[in-house]
Parts: structure tokens; C-alpha cells; sequence
């Protein structure tokens, strides 16, 4: 079995490469014997999307292409899939084997793994050991959320998803159906950028907001994808980090670790308070509803009053 599915495998991977045109679902059957002796259309279409789904995974860069009927073809165009000659010395070997081990207690650890097992292949010295290098350093990045997996498969793809996400202000979830660019992690939590094609709008997504199972929704971008996505840049503005005015707050000693690194001025009140003043931008409150009742807003008015609403959202959802 593993040897014919491997052979299914490289025969599938050669017609895509060999194609100057995308192939259609029904002109690789017609190709591929494994896929003749599918028992029923619906045999063959679990085969395909299984096989297309591994070569991806074995790094086959495959375009999917829909033509003015609207057929949906396949190919992988050698520019995207030929590598130029690697050479890296040992300190460059060093920085990438640092950066496969941030995953290596995340979901991308066997692609990590694999990537340097590539690199081998393409030339990296055999007397430098990636994972040895700078031994004493041990990065980690969190990845807990379920949906980051599709969702980085889907930003490598180009593929629109659709999802449920929770705002912090309101009670229940929507529906978002997004065109995906990019992930970034920062300050511990995972970050989608992408175009909400409803909203026609670029718009930012907190992974642990998102609800349910990621679905795939169609073929294509609407919207062009920007050179330069500012994931971090767009989430600052939305934190209260971009900060034109000041802000008073009380937070309970030995709580708010994040808020107490921001403030400008803290003031001990005793009976287990302090008294905070703090940036204010737009979306402190969010932010602010994240601490519970450690924090309490003591001005500006608006302020407390946008914390007290989310509050109230989030005591009826």
C-alpha cells in the first residue's frame, strides 16, 4: 500500500510539474491509472484531495487556476518549486536551527524537522548540527488555538476560510468570511491578518476569539495582498498602544503585571490597590475587560463607561 501510494504520489507530482496549462480534476484521472481504478467519483475525489493535500505538505508548491468557465485546474510552475544552490556557513546553519526549535513544542515541529532535513539535501554542512548550536537558548512560541493549523495552510495556499469570532464587546459569535495573508504572534497571542470580504475591509483577528471549525470557502483572492503586512502595527493601534491621551486606573497589587509595565506614574492607595496612569488609545477598553476585577477605570468617563458595557455584553453572552 505504501509503495502504490507512493507511486500515485509521484505520478500526480509529475503531471502538475510537466503542465504548461492547469490540468482539470478530470484530465489527471484520465491520467493517472491509480485514479482509473478509483471506484466512483467519489472514491477518486477523497484519493486527489488526499494526494494534493500530501504534496503540500512535502513542500510541491500547487496553483489552483479557474478558467473563464469556471473548471478548476491544477499545476505546479517549476519557478515556484526549484530552489537556487544553498550554501550557508555555520553561523547561518546556527540561526535556522534556532528558529526550527522555537516549534519544536508547537504543531509546526515535523515541519520544522522536515525543513532542515531539506536543507541537508540542498547542501547544509554535514558537520553542523543546527539544533546543537547555541544549546543554552530555548525559545518557545505558544501555539494552543485549533485554528492556526488551517489558517496557516490557508495563508500559505491563498485560500478564503470561513470562521465564527467573538468580539471582546459583543455576547455571541459571527460569521467572517476572510481572505487570510498572514500569522503573528505577539505579545503571546496569534494574530490573523487578512481581507474580511463582507466588511470589504482589511481587518486583524485574535486566534482565541475564533469559534468552531475553520472551513475553506472558495478559490482565489478578491483583493490584492499587500507587500507589507503590519500584523503587529494594526494590533498596537487596536490595543491602546498608539496613545494620544493618559488614562487613571485602580488595579489590585500583584495583578496586571502588562498594564503596570506601561504605566507612567503608580501610586501605592494600600488595602491591596495601586493607582495607575496609563496610555489611552483606541481599544484600551478591550483591553482593560481582559483583567477582569483587578482593574477598575477611574477616568476618563468614557473609558469606564465602554469597559462597563463590554463587561455587561460579556455577563449576557
Amino acid at each position: 500500500m505504501a509503495i502504490a501510494k507512493a507511486e500515485r504520489l509521484m505520478n500526480l507530482a509529475l503531471c502538475l510539474l510537466g503542465t504548461r496549462r492547469p490540468l482539470s480534476k478530470r484530465e489527471l484521472r484520465e491520467s493517472i491509472e491509480a485514479y482509473l481504478e478509483a471506484g466512483s467519483d467519489d472514491s477518486f475525489n477523497r484519493m486527489f484531495e488526499r494526494d494534493k493535500d500530501d504534496l503540500r505538505e512535502l513542500g510541491l508548491v500547487i496553483a489552483t487556476v479557474e478558467n473563464i468557465e469556471g473548471e478548476v485546474g491544477y499545476l505546479a510552475r517549476r519557478d515556484s518549486n526549484r530552489l537556487p544552490p544553498i550554501t550557508l556557513d555555520a553561523e547561518e546553519a546556527a540561526a535556522l536551527g534556532l528558529a526550527a526549535k522555537v516549534w519544536q513544542q508547537a504543531r509546526l515541529a515535523g515541519a520544522a524537522s522536515g525543513a532542515l532535513q531539506k536543507l541537508r539535501a540542498a547542501g547544509l554542512p554535514e558537520d553542523v548540527d543546527p539544533y546543537e548550536a547555541h544549546g543554552a537558548l530555548e525559545p518557545r512560541i505558544p501555539v494552543h488555538e485549533a485554528a492556526f493549523e488551517p489558517l496557516m495552510l490557508a495563508c500559505r495556499d491563498r485560500r478564503p476560510v470561513l470562521f465564527d469570532y467573538r468580539k471582546a464587546s459583543a455576547a455571541r459569535p459571527e460569521p467572517r468570511h476572510v481572505e487570510p495573508w498572514a500569522l503573528e504572534c505577539w505579545r503571546g497571542h496569534w494574530y490573523l491578518a487578512g481581507f474580511d470580504r463582507d466588511r470589504g475591509a482589511e481587518r486583524v483577528f485574535r486566534l482565541s476569539r475564533i469559534t468552531g471549525r475553520v472551513r475553506s470557502r472558495g478559490t482565489g483572492f478578491t483583493a490584492p495582498v499587500p507587500d507589507v503586512v503590519t500584523v503587529r502595527e494594526t494590533v498596537a493601534s487596536w490595543a491602546g498602544e498608539i496613545a494620544d491621551r493618559s488614562a487613571l486606573i485602580r488595579l489590585r497589587s500583584g495583578a496586571g503585571y502588562p498594564l503596570r509595565a506601561k504605566a507612567t506614574k503608580v501610586r501605592e492607595l494600600g488595602n491591596g490597590w495601586d493607582e495607575l496612569e496609563i496610555p489611552y488609545g483606541h481599544g484600551l477598553d478591550a483591553w482593560l475587560v481582559e483583567f477582569g476585577p483587578d482593574v477598575v477605570v477611574l477616568e476618563p468617563a468614557e473609558l469606564r463607561a465602554d469597559v462597563v458595557d463590554r463587561l455587561r455584553a460579556v455577563a449576557k453572552g
